[in-house]
């Protein structure tokens, strides 16, 4: 995080020569008063005021920072673009090598959308949940999960037997539980640990 230590002849001048080395405004800022400083007499005992001034922490741009530098890595540049709603962000990236950051089943997105959670909080009073999207790619899956919910629904009831599906990340078994809610004639539940659980059709 970006601080800067400044002195001033009042508390108010202190805070204005840090934003100005900081380049930045008051409202992007926290500011710690160390010392209020003394006006002394005829210029005798005079004692300037302190503040540190600190940059506040931008989750969003963190999340951003690191979306950017992976990518840049991976040698799949990408360009995101964010929304947020009260603590939940969506990032959506685009690029020309999207593929490389979906991997085989949207695992890398999953794991990227993960630490980027991780990166989001680690020095937030608030907790945010990260939502990393990339070309549109988790409304594909939702519909490839729905789709697949429904067929192995019809292997359990005609097989009279449990169907298990591979692991998945919470909001994925939420898709296929959700899809099956309303399903007279299956049950579904959730098995296992993180990372390998699991959902498990039933027969009712």
């Amino acid at each position: 995080m970006k601080q800067i230590t400044a002195t001033g002849n009042t508390v108010e001048t202190a805070i204005q020569s840090a934003l100005e080395q900081l380049q930045t405004s008051e409202d992007q800022v926290d500011a710690e008063i160390i010392d209020e400083g003394k006006k002394g007499f005829l210029g005798f005992g005079t004692k300037p005021a302190i503040v540190k001034v600190s940059i506040k922490k931008n989750p969003v741009q963190d999340a951003e920072t690191f979306i950017y530098e992976v990518a840049e890595q991976m040698g799949a540049p990408v360009q995101v673009n964010t929304e947020i709603h009260q603590r939940e962000i969506y990032m959506d990236l685009e690029g020309e090598k999207i593929a490389m950051l979906i991997g085989k089943r949207g695992q890398t997105l999953n794991s990227l959308q993960y630490l980027a959670q991780l990166v989001v909080n680690r020095e937030s009073d608030i907790f945010y949940t990260v939502m990393l999207d990339a070309e549109g790619y988790r409304g594909r899956r939702k519909e490839t999960l729905e789709n697949l919910a429904q067929r192995l629904a019809e292997k359990a009831i005609r097989t009279n037997q449990e169907v298990k599906l591979e692991p998945m990340p919470s909001y994925e078994r939420k898709i296929i539980h959700t899809a099956l809610q309303d399903h007279k004639k299956v049950n579904t539940d959730s098995d296992g640990n993180d990372p390998r659980r699991h959902v498990v059709i039933r027969p009712s």
